[in-house]
């Protein structure tokens, strides 16, 4: 009998581990999660784990499992008959997050290529006017003279915020 339990417990135990979804190849180890921005998230729980990056978009980590009561110790009367095995459902592999939509552009002008380079971390000083862009704006990579850098060393070489918005608190 406390095989059967053993066997069972096993047999559980499979099942809910294959029916978690998989973080995709190119995820860093230990990922839980993608934000909306293209980030990923190591967070424990789905709550607040891509707070101050637009939510999150997939979340790759199973809820807590809940702990079953302990098994009672009285034996039964008369063994009781074995469960009918049940056939393993493959779980379908999570699909690949898509690449998060560019910002929807304002005026015709502001449609332009963003120059390859920039991503999240990483501001566009615009070298003309001295101001910055932050990742997702508008005018992030496409003004006509700029370079990507982080936000810390725009600041240090005289750069402002547009707007005034700083891109981290």
């Amino acid at each position: 009998m406390k095989t059967m339990n053993f066997v069972m417990a096993g047999l559980l135990a499979i099942a809910a581990g294959s029916a978690m979804a998989q973080a995709p190849a190119g995820a860093p180890a230990g990922a839980t999660g993608i934000c909306k921005d293209g980030t990923y998230s190591t967070a424990a729980s789905k709550s607040g784990a891509c707070g101050g990056h637009k939510g999150v978009q997939t979340w790759y980590a199973a809820a807590p499992a809940k702990t079953a009561a302990p098994a009672a110790t009285a034996k039964p009367a008369a063994p009781a008959p074995a469960p009918a095995p049940t056939p393993a459902v493959a779980a379908k592999p999570a699909p690949a997050p898509a690449a998060a939509p560019a910002p929807a552009a304002k005026t015709a002008a502001a449609a332009k290529t963003a120059a390859p380079g920039g991503g999240p971390g990483l501001v566009w000083v615009n070298t003309s006017s001295k101001v910055y862009h932050c990742y997702g704006t508008a005018n992030y990579g496409t003004t006509k003279a700029g370079k990507y850098m982080s936000e810390a060393d725009a600041k240090a070489s005289g750069a402002r915020a547009d707007a005034g918005k700083a891109c981290t608190k």
